[in-house]
């Protein structure tokens, strides 16, 4: 094997011969021309009978001939070539085809470029490429997969049908590729379809799987239309009626939603009568069924074939039922798409696909008796899970998942679950509850999509078990670890030990189980890329989909509401006593470890010496979280303020949490807003939530220096950004910001333009975009796998390479060193051969 061809992956193509080998023969030595480097070839002989094996071998020697003794169909066939094959991609290929140059390598180029490619769509023309066969796939509601544009002249498409690379719903089965790995994660083709349709529920299950299927116009092929089903049906004989009408149906069953199958279902068999009736012409009031008065009419009545296929179909499928059940449930387990995700790929879900007069009404009679067009673009369902307390009292993960869950349900149905107690909560446009770790399952058997934050995936483990094939997004924007290095510092070493090495495997868990995740800042975005990467996370396969891996980590910094605060009630001044003429400056969230309140007591009382009226108020002190533990430097900054003589005269403690519906009222009566820290690891990667809420209500700001939000105040001249501890600094910030009028205002009009971009709906763009077209990380997808593999070395090689490392051991400690090495590699041998047994 070249050194070149191992570059490229092996790709074993599938040539199923039926009666009569001079097509079959055709096909195999075009392929034998193909100039691809790494092919394997395989003819399955699907009792053919007669001198078709002696031929084939004798005309393509090089090709891999496996026989059946029964007829498989082309989706048996296809199966048991499958099964035999070596190579990572298959290509299936009709043998009344011939490939065009070029037609392997396009096809391996897109499978390689992209890992969320399961399957490759190739170009089918006529034989003389003057018509089309295939260039665009369909799907009516009613189950018939049916190829767009097929039968006319190419020159009648447009270009932009058949000339541009797209994802389709299927590929056709007369020349297509999938990976190998993933046609037997997916049990490769139904063979209860024998032929029709098998290709179009492949490819349904692909994309429901989260897989893409892409037309690539480069991989071309020419194909003799029915050369081999003229072998097995006639057009009187009703056999591919027949197939069509029970294989629709099976399709249907198999891969629709429970919701769009109660829906389609009786409707698609109605219509499958009244196709078959529609067919043989037969009219119900010839036969004076429904107002005869007379005795019945025992007449015999003619019927033809093509409408007893019809009906005869629709009795082989409740036959069928049975085993279709399981398969549906399967499919219906394993899926990562929605019905409305896969619209776009059906192209026109309303298409009558049949031009029959009496069967056009039926079909419109149909569709609006049932909803058709309703069921097939219903909304996606969302679960948002925080472990946060979700009350009128409510602290940043409550109030940033509080918020998508707002803004995804304006296309969306979202349920907003907390694991915490709910105690009085906002009024909300879509559910809220609580559950305990043992309810969780149902909302998340529920959900499509989930959104989790903190601990929550510890409370849910269905979603690494039997549902790990849900779509989960992961909220990162709070790094727990960070914070509890700080958090925990007066807490005893070893369970100061205990308790990281527990976060961490938590978010290690998130990071491993994700298929897309949200991080606060481009700080925090390098933070979790390397996590990322240290967990084994960042894999070729994702590199391969997306270089940036901007679609697998987003920038979704906290927001603030599109709606800017309007006074609802009364505010700090009238509920603390202050004056209208007194200067605030408003620390507008809690009191954490990782914050500094302190530098700024002693800052206040420094300016207060020249500025009776100046005024610190702290915004909440209490925790609406129960869960949340009190912190020590709340109680110390009391105490600080209590013995520097400045409690209720310049520095303020608001005991409870403002309610989160009534924060805007406190902050209309701020002059200032402040957040001051400590110089950490915490501080570098942190966002700080609640100083959105000074932009949203127009506040200049102070700020410590160190996080992204002071390059955002120093970039955008928001306020004044301050060294940390250093109280001299921030004594003259708060001079600055609340006495120096023309600094204040130019401050407030940059704050309007900068706030803008800071509302929800804009900063959660990312996560929008990624819930319209949700799908499983690449290196998620069901049967994900390499495409390329080192060769084996032969003998010589194996020498060369010993002989290497014998030069090299001696070279770095002589024979001793020789010695050691060639004493580890026996017992290593050892070794293995022991656990083989």
């Amino acid at each position: 094997m070249s050194q070149q061809a191992s570059s490229q992956p092996l790709v074993s193509v599938i040539v199923v011969n039926y009666r009569g080998a001079d097509d079959t023969i055709t096909c195999l030595r075009a392929l034998a021309d193909h100039d691809y480097p790494h092919l394997e070839i395989i003819c399955v002989d699907n009792a053919s009978g007669g001198d078709d094996v002696a031929r084939i071998r004798e005309a393509a020697p090089n090709v891999r001939l496996i026989t059946s003794e029964s007829n498989l169909g082309f989706a048996g066939g296809c199966n048991l070539g499958a099964r035999e094959a070596s190579g990572t991609v298959l290509a299936l290929l009709n043998n009344d085809a011939r490939p065009a140059p070029g037609w392997v390598e396009a096809a391996v180029a897109t499978l390689r470029g992209d890992p969320t490619v399961g399957a490759v769509a190739s170009k089918v023309l006529d034989w003389e490429g003057s018509g089309t066969d295939f260039v665009d796939a369909g799907l009516t509601w009613f189950g018939m997969g049916y190829k767009r544009h097929a039968g006319g002249p190419i020159a009648d498409v447009p270009a932009g049908e058949h000339e541009v690379a797209k994802d389709v719903l299927f590929a056709t089965g007369s020349a297509m590729f999938v990976r190998a790995s993933v046609f037997a994660e997916l049990g490769g083709f139904d063979e209860r379809f024998f032929m029709f349709y098998e290709d179009v529920d492949l490819g349904w299950r692909l994309n429901l799987r989260g897989w893409r299927v892409r037309y690539v116009p480069e991989s071309l092929t020419y194909h003799r239309h029915h050369a081999t089903m003229s072998e097995v049906d006639t057009p009187d004989s009703g056999r591919e009626t027949f197939l069509l009408e029970r294989n629709a149906l099976a399709a249907l069953y198999k891969n629709a939603s429970d919701e769009t199958l109660a829906s389609a279902l009786p409707a698609a068999l109605a219509l499958a009568v009244r196709r078959a009736t529609a067919r043989g012409e037969l009219d119900p009031n010839q036969l004076d069924l429904e107002h005869g008065t007379g005795p019945a009419d025992t007449t015999p009545v003619p019927v033809p074939r093509s409408t007893l296929a019809g009906v005869l179909a629709i009795d082989r499928f409740v036959e069928l039922l049975p085993a279709l059940a399981e398969a549906r449930a399967t499919e219906q387990a394993a899926r990562v798409r929605t019905d409305a995700d896969l619209l776009p790929l059906l192209r026109n879900a309303l298409e009558p696909a049949y031009p029959l007069p009496s069967y056009l009404a039926a079909h419109d009679i149909l569709v609006e008796a049932f909803g058709i067009d309703r069921a097939f673009g219903r909304r996606r369902k969302i679960l948002v899970l925080t472990g946060d307390a979700i009350t009128e009292r409510m602290a940043g993960p409550a109030i940033r998942a509080w918020n998508i869950a707002e803004v995804l349900s304006g296309e969306h149905d979202v349920r907003l679950v907390t694991v915490n107690p709910l105690a009085d909560p906002p009024p909300a446009p879509f559910p809220v509850s609580a559950a305990r770790r043992r309810d969780l399952t149902e909302p998340v058997e529920w959900a499509d999509i989930v959104v989790l934050q903190g601990h929550v995936l510890e409370m849910a483990p269905a979603l690494t078990a039997e549902y790990s094939h849900k779509i989960v997004v992961c909220d990162l924007y709070d790094p727990m670890h960070l914070e509890l290095l700080e958090q925990t510092k007066d807490v005893p070493d070893d369970r100061r030990a205990a308790d990281l090495e527990g976060v961490t495997r938590v978010l290690e868990a998130q990071l491993q189980r994700g298929d897309f995740f949200l991080c606060a800042s481009e700080r925090q975005r390098h933070l979790w890329l390397g996590h990322l990467a240290a967990t084994g996370r960042l894999t070729p396969r994702l590199y391969d989909a997306d270089p940036t891996m901007q679609s697998l980590l987003s920038v979704v910094p906290f927001g603030l509401s599109a709606r800017g605060p309007r006074r609802t009630g009364p505010g700090l001044r009238p509920t603390l006593g202050l004056s209208e003429s007194d200067r605030v400056v408003l620390w507008a969230g809690g009191v954490y470890s990782w914050f500094d309140p302190l530098t700024l007591v002693r800052a206040v009382e420094q300016v207060s010496t020249r500025h009776d009226d100046l005024r610190l108020v702290f915004l909440g002190m209490k925790h609406p979280n129960p869960e949340v533990t009190e912190m020590d430097i709340g109680a110390r900054t009391m105490r600080l303020s209590d013995s520097l003589g400045l409690t209720g005269k310049h520095v303020f403690f608001n005991e409870q949490w403002v309610p989160y519906d009534d924060r805007q009222n406190w902050l209309l009566d701020a002059d200032c807003g402040v957040t001051t820290h400590f110089e950490h690891i915490e501080t570098t990667f942190a966002f700080r939530t609640r100083v959105l809420d000074y932009l949203w209500a127009g506040l200049p700001i102070i700020t410590t220096d160190g996080d992204a939000f002071a390059d955002l105040v120093r970039e955008e001249r928001l306020g004044v950004v301050v060294p940390a501890e250093d109280r001299d600094a921030l004594a003259e910030a708060l001079e600055k910001c609340l006495y120096d009028t023309e600094f204040a205002d130019g401050c407030r009009e940059r704050i309007a333009a900068v706030a803008e971009r800071y509302t929800w709906p804009n900063v959660l763009e990312p996560l929008v975009r990624f819930c319209r077209d949700p799908r499983p990380a690449a290196d998620r997808l069901a049967g994900a796998a390499d495409l390329t593999r080192e060769p084996p070395l032969n003998r010589a090689q194996k020498v060369r390479r010993d002989v290497a490392l014998v030069k090299e051991y001696l070279a770095d400690g002589g024979p001793a060193e020789l010695s050691r090495r060639a004493a580890g590699r026996v017992r290593k041998i050892v070794r293995t051969r022991l656990r083989r047994g």
